[in-house]
């Protein structure tokens, strides 16, 4: 095996063109061609179907494009570690959690703890839930920060994984804003149903806001107009007037200090979500043990601040998550 042969399928993959794939690594095309053919042969495989253009993969070509990236990537990581660069040794936290989290929430968490824990360096696994969970359960993140709610938990041993809580996140539906005030407003009304934005059949918060829609307070006027995994996505669409979507208060915190959203429901339409960080007993690293100290220091800290009217969530004054959440 030669580390180039992944290489050079990865290049092809991505291209779906031998010419494009050969000028993209230097090479002429009939090399790259004999390298790709000498993997097939290491494999016992056909990678490529050929017989099609744009050049595709073969179902087990598919299957091992996930493989090789992962293969070149343990490689990198081996020579870097044993050139004493930091990588997966103890210097190193390896983070997986939801998009939503890793683009609101992210950036601020890690200022404030890399602070107290030795400035190790940070990689991020930024996805879905439940591929998040299913890449920490697989020991490919040190750490995961998901959500969790008591009807829609995440499932994870107590006896081996450890756990902190870093506050609640509020899911709420946000509408467009026009003169200070949302375009549309739940529930609606039979000849003006509102527009929803909603989250791809599956997704976590999607299944938030079908709990809060069971038990909404009163029967919903509403009609689907666009779907999405990302609350980014939704968040954009939100902007432009195009209908109501249930974001976390994070993710509209910034569009809400602007003026840009304003809270379509009141807190009868919301809903409270557990957000935790999470690390394994059995495999942690010395950084890993010195960051979630740090977080269940912080978690302290704010239940005794909550007790007197304080934090909410993990890096977030009140006055912002009064703002994120359109008070």
């Amino acid at each position: 095996m030669d580390i180039r042969w992944l290489q050079d399928f990865l290049s092809l993959a991505e291209a779906g063109s031998f010419t494009v794939a050969a000028d993209a690594r230097h090479s002429s095309q009939p090399a790259l061609s004999r390298r790709i053919q000498a993997l097939e042969a290491w494999l016992g495989v056909e990678l490529i179907d050929r017989s099609r253009y744009p050049t595709t993969l073969t179902p087990s070509g598919k299957i091992f494009r996930a493989h090789a990236a992962e293969m070149i990537k343990r490689v990198i990581d081996s020579r870097a570690e044993l050139q004493g660069e930091p990588t997966s040794g103890s210097e190193q936290i390896t983070f997986a959690l939801p998009h939503a989290l890793a683009i609101s929430r992210f950036p601020v968490w890690w200022k404030e703890w890399q602070e107290d824990a030795n400035r190790p360096v940070c990689r991020l696994i930024a996805t879905n839930v439940h591929d998040a969970v299913t890449v920490f359960v697989a020991g490919r993140a040190d750490v995961l920060i998901c959500f969790h709610h008591a009807q829609q938990p995440i499932f994870l041993d107590p006896e081996r994984y450890d756990r902190v809580s870093l506050g609640t996140e509020w899911l709420r539906p946000y509408s467009a804003a026009r003169r200070g005030q949302p375009i549309w407003r739940l529930p609606g009304a039979s000849r003006n149903p509102v527009p929803l934005l909603s989250y791809s059949n599956g997704a976590f918060l999607g299944r938030m806001v079908d709990l809060i829609r069971q038990s909404a307070p009163e029967h919903l006027y509403a009609h689907p107009a666009f779907e999405s995994d990302l609350a980014d996505v939704l968040l954009g669409l939100a902007i432009q007037g195009h209908g109501v979507a249930w974001l976390p208060e994070a993710t509209a915190e910034k569009a809400v200090n602007e003026g840009k959203l304003r809270l379509a429901g009141d807190e009868r339409w919301a809903l409270p979500i557990t957000v935790y960080a999470y690390r394994d007993l059995a495999h942690s690293r010395t950084a890993v043990v010195k960051l979630m100290a740090t977080l269940q220091r912080r978690a302290q800290r704010m239940a005794l601040q909550a007790d007197r009217g304080g934090l909410q969530l993990a890096g977030s004054t009140c006055d912002d998550l009064q703002r994120g959440g359109g008070a």
